[in-house]
């Protein structure tokens, strides 16, 4: 398999601020990838540069064979995002929200139906797909965002923090959904705070912080090379300690 995600030797500074610090990361096609770190490590901020929505103030990112920003229109056609905010049309009902954004992605007729149908049963919406949105719950939401998301049925799917807010069901929901989107050859860009969600979920990890990759590996070569068992004692360590592989 390709490279599905490639940033090599990125930096993002906002003023003073340096939001990413020379990152380089490689992400294969078909791998279920976890970006970690605590808040304010730059998580957003790289995901919103492989989107093509933020220019890096140095280095290269190519997304699908895409330089990115310059090609990002073209990527976006591939790209499935779910952004922290839950930002979803409340005078719309599930279905007509998924509906609209399927058609924003060029699907139609039969072809639209099938798919609304498909994800509102891979997220559990499907007996409250024809209530207004407004009417959901803040999981619910969240759920319907993971469906917007993945409509169009992209290559590339960049879940920014899935699970936040969701219950022990909806959270065993989406984690399967996960895997059965990596099963079905897609890639999957996990960034979460949930260590056990990347721990049940991810083929690899990258932990950062202040914008700087401190580990990338699978979690067991992770807790080989540092001496560590479990992600979150691991963590802990890497973040608190200062240790790791630097830039």
């Amino acid at each position: 398999m390709g490279l599905a995600v490639g940033l090599y030797d990125v930096s993002k500074h906002f003023g003073p601020v340096v939001a990413v610090d020379h990152l380089t990361i490689e992400i294969e096609e078909g791998e279920v990838f976890g970006l970690l770190g605590p808040n304010g490590a730059g998580k957003t901020t790289t995901v919103r540069m492989i989107c093509g929505l933020l220019r890096p103030t140095s280095g290269r990112v190519v997304v699908l064979g895409h330089e990115m920003p310059r090609e990002a229109l073209e990527a976006r056609r591939h790209i499935g995002l779910l952004p922290q905010e839950s930002d979803v049309y409340e005078a719309l009902t599930g279905r007509e929200n998924l509906e609209y954004f399927g058609r924003l992605y060029g699907l139609e007729g039969e072809e639209l139906a099938r798919r609304v149908e498909e994800v509102l049963r891979l997220v559990g919406l499907e007996e409250r797909a024809d209530d207004r949105a407004g009417e959901y719950s803040g999981g619910m939401k969240r759920r319907l965002m993971v469906a917007r998301a993945i409509v169009h049925d992209p290559e590339l799917v960049i879940l920014d923090e899935p699970t936040m807010g969701l219950d022990v069901f909806a959270v065993r929901r989406i984690r399967r959904l996960v895997r059965r989107l990596a099963e079905g050859g897609r890639t999957v860009l996990l960034t979460t705070n949930d260590l056990e969600d990347a721990e049940r979920t991810c083929d690899r990890v990258a932990i950062i912080d202040r914008g700087r990759l401190i580990a990338i590996g699978t979690i067991r070569e992770l807790e080989e090379r540092f001496q560590e068992k479990g992600l979150e004692e691991l963590f802990i360590r890497l973040i608190e300690g200062g240790e790791g592989e630097g830039p």
